[in-house]
Parts: structure tokens; C-alpha cells; sequence
């Protein structure tokens, strides 16, 4: 097991652990104000029993999305750090960094990696500060999920402007998604202190233990909703958006803060 995974499995037990109520009224306030939380969609702080409770927080005020079909909403609260058009099958974990897409999705999509050459792809940097569950940006039949175990390394600027293919290096989930026919996928990317992902469809995945083998689950009649939460980082990660060439016009969001529900692009 790498460094990484270790330090992410301890860091772990202590953000579940739930400390007597008035010691973790002061460690979620403590973090609220040492990462500068807005904590006005969500419950107050001092009713949060562990700081991943915390981290996982719910909104308790409904977002408004557009229900329009043709358009695409973000699935997190995040900062857009890369976004574009694939060259043949490379995409840009930020400027200067390219990681092949073949890579990052694995030979078990070996069947569609054409469909998604020279395609449209997004990057969503969760910092810890963000809202943590994700969302779906659109109505979608979901075809699989891959888990691809792997090293947790920060995904944090610093670390995607030094760390070579880090977005291949980690471990992930990735989900195989058609809408009307048109294929993109969702790539889910552990990090550091992330330690689990957390599907809400989906008990069987667990991320950050001791697998060393690519798992693959097949669906025949998943349907997900436009704003479903699908579910939730345990911390602050990334998730890499990938569209089929010529099915989507992204818009222009590249360094943006945006929220979940927000428009980032149209079918």
C-alpha cells in the first residue's frame, strides 16, 4: 500500500470518530473557520456528530437547476481547473500536464475510447471547503462503474502542476453514461485524506482498502435524474468529465468557482 493510502486510512478513522458533543462543537467549528466554510445552505455546525459527518454534509436549502434537456448543469461545487477539446485521446490535468484518456478510463472501455476521441472534457477541483456530494448534470442511463484502486496523492494545484499523470496514478470510479444515446463519462478521483468515495446506487464499491484488482459492475436499467445526488467524497477530490466528439457545446468556465445546478454547458 503507498504512502498515501496510509496516511489517508488514518487521517480516516480519526474524521469519523465522534468525540464527546462539546469537543466536536469546537473541531467543526475550528474547521469551519480555518477553511472558511459558508455554512448557510447547510445545518449549523454544532449539529454535525463527526467531522465527516461534516465533510458530507447535506444542503438543507434545494438548489435551483434548469430541467431543461438539452442543458448540462455542474455535478459539484468545485473550481473548473482545465476544460476543452481532447487531442486524439489527451487531455490537460492542467496546463503543461496531459495524461492519455485511454489511460485514465482502462482497457474495459477499450470498445467506445473512439466515440470519444478528439471529445470535450471538464475538470472540477472539489477544495475542502466545498460542498462535497455530487450530482448528475443530466438525465442518463447508467451503462457500468469501474473501480480502479490506486495511489492517493493531493490533487490540489500544486500537486497537478509537479505530479505526472496524477489523475491515472489515483485511485478512481468511473461511470459509463449515455444520454439520448450519446456516450461521457464520469471519473471520480481519490486523494489524499479523501480516503473513500461513496456511491449512493452502488454499496459494493469501497474505495481506499487493501484491492489491488480493477472491479467492474454492470447495469441493465439504472436511470438517473438531472440533480440526483449520486454521492459524496469524504473530503475535498476531483471529478473529470468526458463527452463523445460533437455532442456537447461546454462553455468557457476554465479558473471558474462554480456551483452545483449551475449551467456549464449544452446538448
Amino acid at each position: 500500500m503507498h504512502i498515501t493510502n496510509l496516511i489517508s486510512q488514518y487521517f480516516g478513522k480519526f474524521a469519523k470518530k465522534e468525540f464527546p458533543t462539546f469537543i466536536q462543537k469546537i473541531i467543526n467549528a475550528s474547521y469551519v473557520k480555518l477553511m472558511g466554510l459558508d455554512m448557510s445552505e447547510f445545518k449549523h455546525s454544532r449539529y454535525y456528530k463527526s467531522l465527516n459527518d461534516l465533510f458530507t454534509r447535506e444542503l438543507i436549502l434545494k438548489r435551483e437547476i434548469d430541467k431543461s434537456s438539452d442543458i448540462i448543469i455542474s455535478p459539484a461545487d468545485s473550481l473548473i481547473t482545465e476544460c476543452g477539446i481532447l487531442s486524439e485521446d489527451i487531455a490537460l490535468q492542467i496546463k503543461g500536464m496531459e495524461y492519455s484518456v485511454e489511460e485514465l478510463l482502462t482497457f474495459y472501455c477499450t470498445a467506445n475510447f473512439e466515440r470519444i476521441k478528439n471529445g470535450s472534457f471538464m475538470n472540477f477541483y472539489l477544495s475542502p471547503k466545498d460542498y462535497h456530494r455530487y450530482h448528475a448534470p443530466c438525465d442518463f442511463k447508467l451503462n457500468k462503474l469501474i473501480h480502479v484502486p490506486g495511489k492517493l496523492y493531493p490533487v490540489n494545484l500544486k500537486y497537478l502542476n509537479k505530479e505526472f499523470e496524477l489523475f491515472v496514478q489515483n485511485e478512481r470510479v468511473i461511470l459509463e453514461c449515455e444520454n439520448n444515446g450519446k456516450l461521457f463519462y464520469m471519473v471520480f478521483v481519490g486523494a489524499l485524506n479523501v480516503g473513500q468515495m461513496v456511491f449512493e446506487f452502488e454499496n459494493r464499491v469501497e474505495t481506499n482498502t487493501d484491492a489491488k484488482e480493477i472491479k467492474v459492475y454492470n447495469y441493465d436499467n439504472i436511470e438517473i435524474t438531472k440533480g440526483e445526488c449520486l454521492g459524496y467524497f469524504k473530503m475535498g477530490s476531483t471529478v473529470v468529465m468526458l463527452w463523445e466528439k460533437d455532442s456537447v457545446h461546454i462553455d468557457d468556465l476554465l479558473n471558474k468557482n462554480i456551483k452545483f445546478g449551475q449551467r456549464i454547458g449544452k446538448m
